[in-house]
C-alpha cells in the first residue's frame, strides 16, 4: 500500500469511526468503564462533620489547626488494544477481511476514549509481539495508531495470543480496559488470560467468516493454510470434510466463550460482515448496569 492509499483508507476509517463513536459510543464508553479508586487531591481546614479519621495530622501539627485530606475519583483511565495481525485475519469473502472488522472495532474503541480523555495503547501481535504503542492521549495519537494497524504486515507465523497478553501484564500493572482482538486459531490461550480478566476489564472479541465453517459446493478445490502457506486439495461436497470445518469453528468458539466465562471477561463473536455496533453497544451497556 502506497502513502497516498493509506493516507486515504486512514480518513475513511476516521470518518466512519468518529461518526460511530460520538453519536453511538462516547458516553455508553463514559458509563461502562469508570474510574477506579481514589486519589490525594489536596489538604484544607477541618470543618464541622468532617470524620476524624480524614485528619492530616502532619500538616495539622505543622499548622497548629485542624486540616483534612480531601480526595476524588481517580477518573483516568486506560484502553490497552490487543490486535491479531496474523495471516489468518487477513481471510475474507466479498472484499472484506476478519481484520478489517477488528480495525473499525479498534478505531472506534479509541476515538470513544479520546473523547473521555483517556490514553490508548496498542499491541500488535501474531507468532510474537509485532508492534507495541504505549498509552497517551490525544487525537495525534489517535491517529497515530490506527495508521499503524493499517499498514503493518506480520513478520511472523502463527498466533501467540498468550504471549501477548503476558506482555501486557508485564508494561501494564495498572488496571485498564483492554479488548482483545482475534480469530482465535491455533493455540487457545489460558493462565495469561485468566491473569488477565483478574486485572484489567478484558474483553475478548473472536471474528470469523462464514466460509470458514461452509465451503461453496464446487468440487474438488485447493485449500491454503494462510499461517503456513501449505496447500492442500479438498472435495468441498465431501461430508466429513464439511463436518471437520464446521466442528473446528464451534470447538474454538465454545473453548474462548467457556475461558471468557470461567475468567468473568466478556466475550463477544463477531461475523466479519456483521454490524459490529448492537453487540458492542450491549456489552457496552451491560457493563454500566
Amino acid at each position: 500500500m502506497d502513502a497516498i492509499e493509506l493516507l486515504k483508507k486512514v480518513r475513511r476509517i476516521e470518518i466512519k469511526t468518529r461518526r460511530l463513536s460520538d453519536q453511538l459510543f462516547s458516553g455508553e464508553y463514559q458509563s461502562s468503564f469508570k474510574g477506579r479508586g481514589m486519589s490525594f487531591a489536596e489538604v484544607r481546614p477541618y470543618q464541622s462533620g468532617d470524620e476524624v479519621r480524614s485528619i492530616d495530622w502532619n500538616v495539622t501539627a505543622r499548622k497548629r489547626t485542624p486540616y483534612i485530606k480531601v480526595f476524588e475519583e481517580e477518573r483516568e483511565l486506560t484502553l490497552f488494544l490487543l490486535l491479531d495481525i496474523s495471516a489468518s485475519t487477513n481471510f475474507g469473502t466479498k472484499n472484506r477481511t476478519k481484520q478489517d472488522l477488528q480495525i473499525e472495532i479498534a478505531a472506534t474503541l479509541a476515538f470513544s476514549a479520546m473523547g473521555n480523555n483517556d490514553k490508548i495503547g496498542l499491541i500488535l501481535f501474531a507468532g510474537e509481539i509485532e508492534k507495541v504503542i504505549p498509552p497517551k492521549k490525544g487525537k495525534k495519537h489517535v491517529m497515530r495508531i490506527i495508521k499503524t494497524i493499517l499498514e503493518w504486515e506480520a513478520a511472523t507465523k502463527g498466533t501467540n495470543i498468550e504471549g501477548a497478553l503476558e506482555h501486557l501484564l508485564k508494561i501494564q500493572k495498572r488496571h485498564s480496559n483492554v479488548f482483545l482482538m482475534s480469530d482465535f486459531l491455533g493455540d487457545q490461550p489460558d493462565r495469561n488470560f485468566r491473569i488477565a480478566a483478574k486485572r484489567y476489564d478484558l474483553c475478548a472479541i473472536s471474528t470469523f467468516d462464514q466460509k470458514e465453517m461452509v465451503l461453496p459446493n464446487v468440487g474438488l478445490i485447493p485449500m491454503k493454510d494462510a499461517e503456513s502457506g501449505a496447500i492442500q486439495w479438498v472435495n468441498s461436497r465431501g461430508k466429513e470434510f464439511a463436518k471437520h470445518l464446521l466442528g473446528r469453528h464451534q470447538e474454538t468458539q465454545e473453548a474462548i466463550s467457556a475461558l471468557s466465562k470461567r475468567s468473568g471477561s466478556g466475550y463477544l463473536q463477531l461475523d466479519k460482515d456483521q454490524d459490529f455496533v448492537p453487540p458492542l453497544l450491549n456489552y457496552l451497556k451491560s457493563k454500566s448496569r
